[in-house]
């Protein structure tokens, strides 16, 4: 499985689990919240300040933001947003699916969220962590023992 390994972009994989979220919830009728879509808005409200705070930070500090070649990351950004979570960009993702977990209203469609996060933990985070550690050594440690990978 390590061909999967920074293969597929984020936002696929969340856009991904976001239609498996639907899908999920069809056959389960019986599992719906009630919910109004409105309850999903704080949600996708966070999740655009996290984003756009995510890629500020990446813009101000002048390095890629393409999550595919973790090893041309020219700075390592740890001002802003990420003193929180190293990952803010991945956890606006996960608002994003929270959000729309909210819009499809089902107690089924919960179990996409895990899946998510496992996948990203073991598929892109991990093995962007591998590159900047070996790019930045011991200020990523560093960085690492301070600030958790999501939250």
């Amino acid at each position: 499985m390590q061909w999967l390994e920074l293969r597929v972009p984020p936002p696929v994989v969340t856009a991904a689990a976001a239609l498996l979220m639907w899908l999920i919830a069809l056959p389960f009728p019986a599992l719906e919240l009630g919910l109004p879509a409105a309850a999903g808005a704080p949600f996708l409200a966070a999740a655009l300040m996290v984003g756009a705070a995510a890629i500020y930070g990446f813009r101000k500090a002048k390095t890629t933001i393409n999550p595919l070649t973790p090893e041309a990351s020219s700075a390592l950004v740890s001002g802003g947003v990420y003193r929180f979570t190293r990952n803010p960009m991945y956890l606006a993702m996960l608002l994003v699916l929270l959000g729309w977990a909210c819009v499809v209203s089902n107690a089924a469609a919960l179990v996409m969220l895990p899946v998510f996060v496992a996948y990203l933990n073991r598929f892109q985070i991990r093995p962007e962590e591998q590159a900047l550690q070996a790019r930045f050594g011991a200020g990523f440690e560093s960085y690492r023992k301070r600030v958790r990978r999501w939250l």
